[in-house]
């Protein structure tokens, strides 16, 4: 079997996957669904991956591509412009990524908490030891910074160019705006959720979503007035 065959039934195994990822959920599907999917016997499926762990570690690591690429584009269209701009861009096509792609934000998400786990010697026995034996989970290791590095390039433009707070703090700030970005998409169903109490909807919440995050990376005059406080906000 040369290269190019070999790939394609990588790519055509890690398809059929990610279908039914999303149709059926990763815990209801089986390799054997895999394998009917992709119209290949299961021993070729597993001839290409170790089992169901490294096959969801794949298609993670596929969804940090994915994710790192839209970065990537986001930052090469934006030379000619500001970096408030830019984080303007990157968050309303983050939020296409999320609609359109939520098996992959699953994905990621999920691998998030898997890093919580690994980065402490007290509950990196928790991780299920097949996740830990997969190949494509090494490679995740390395893998999940690169939109990081992207998303900290966007601030750091910003910075320079005078749209963004000169004290803003490059890394802090991105994770910061990522972390506010991951929480909006997982509160969005509940926002939506008509209540006599509580009056907001997903839009209403993305439009005061966007103007808070604009106070706070330029310290807009719009910004309500507050007493003064030490230090500052990232």
């Amino acid at each position: 079997m040369g290269v190019y065959e070999r790939k394609q039934k990588e790519k055509d195994i890690l398809s059929a996957a990610i279908k039914l990822f999303t149709a059926k959920g990763y815990h209801a599907t089986k390799m054997d669904d895999v394998a009917k999917q992709a119209k290949m016997s299961k021993g070729l499926i597993y001839f290409y991956y170790k089992n169901k762990e490294d096959l969801y570690m794949a298609v993670t690591k596929k969804a940090y591509e994915e994710l790192t690429d839209v970065f990537s584009k986001i930052l090469a269209k934006g030379k000619a412009k500001k970096g408030i701009e830019i984080i303007d861009e990157l968050v309303e096509t983050y939020f296409v990524f999320i609609r359109e792609n939520t098996m992959y934000h699953d994905a990621v998400v999920n691998f998030m908490s898997i890093m919580n786990l690994y980065n402490h010697t007290a509950t990196k026995d928790k991780i299920d030891p097949l996740i830990m034996e997969s190949p494509n989970f090494l490679k995740l290791l390395d893998l999940q910074h690169e939109p990081a590095k992207i998303g900290i390039q966007m601030i750091s433009q910003g910075v320079r160019d005078g749209s963004l707070r000169p004290d803003l703090q490059p890394e802090i700030t991105f994770y910061t705006i990522w972390s506010m970005l991951i929480g909006f998409e997982k509160l969005n169903g509940p926002a939506d959720m008509e209540r006599n109490d509580i009056k907001i909807t997903s839009e209403t919440w993305k439009h005061g979503f966007l103007r808070l995050l604009h106070v706070m990376l330029r310290g807009s005059l719009a910004a309500p007035k507050t007493a003064a406080v030490q230090g500052s906000l990232f």
